[in-house]
């Protein structure tokens, strides 16, 4: 076959233009979405809003009593409840006085208790920054005759703690018993001011 015999082979075919895309348009969203459960804001109060402290001090408290393990079983040992700031409160309507302890981490209350003149801070056995003593607490919502400990920092915080403590102890036995006749009522008036504890209604947070 001759040169002039070969076929000749088709041009190739340009590719076909892609149509031309568009730039896409930046719209800004007008939609509005409602949350589905509107949250209002609530107004928790500590129960502590009507008062002042007076003194605060970061200490480790133990309570002695019964564990779990041990319920009703008579047998009591120290324990634990918590490291937080043990505050002396001063009511700023009537005065009165009150010890006042929170777990520094979960805030629940760990001591609550009025600060009685017939309490006595006793130096427990082999510390001298630790003190003992019972009173009638309100931790848990309803009194409670406890035995409480309470250890701090230094010997000095403890003995600031312990001038501190008694001084507010003298100023509950004059106000509630009068500075002409204090403890005259046989400690009623403390009787008194550890029930109104139940009127505080201190809370958790």
């Amino acid at each position: 076959m001759s040169e002039e015999e070969k076929p000749t082979t088709p041009p190739e075919t340009p590719p076909a233009e892609e149509p031309k895309k568009e730039e896409a348009k930046e719209e800004e969203s007008t939609a509005q979405f409602e949350p589905v459960v509107k949250l209002e804001e609530v107004d928790v109060k500590s129960g502590e809003e009507d008062e002042e402290t007076v003194f605060g001090v970061r200490s480790k408290l133990f309570l002695f009593g019964e564990t779990l393990l041990d319920v009703g079983s008579g047998n009591k040992t120290w324990k634990e409840r918590g490291i937080g700031e043990a505050r002396i409160l001063r009511h700023k309507e009537h005065q009165r006085l009150r010890l006042l302890m929170r777990q520094e981490k979960t805030m629940k209350v760990i001591a609550n208790h009025a600060l009685d003149p017939r309490i006595k801070l006793e130096p427990n056995v082999g510390s001298d920054r630790s003190w003992v003593w019972s009173a009638f607490d309100f931790a848990e919502g309803e009194l409670k005759e406890t035995v409480f400990a309470l250890r701090f920092a230094d010997s000095d915080i403890a003995q600031d703690f312990k001038k501190k403590f008694e001084e507010c102890q003298e100023e509950m036995e004059k106000l509630l018993a009068g500075e002409d006749k204090p403890g005259a009522d046989g400690g009623a008036a403390a009787d008194e001011a550890a029930e109104a504890l139940k009127e505080l209604s201190t809370k958790d947070e």
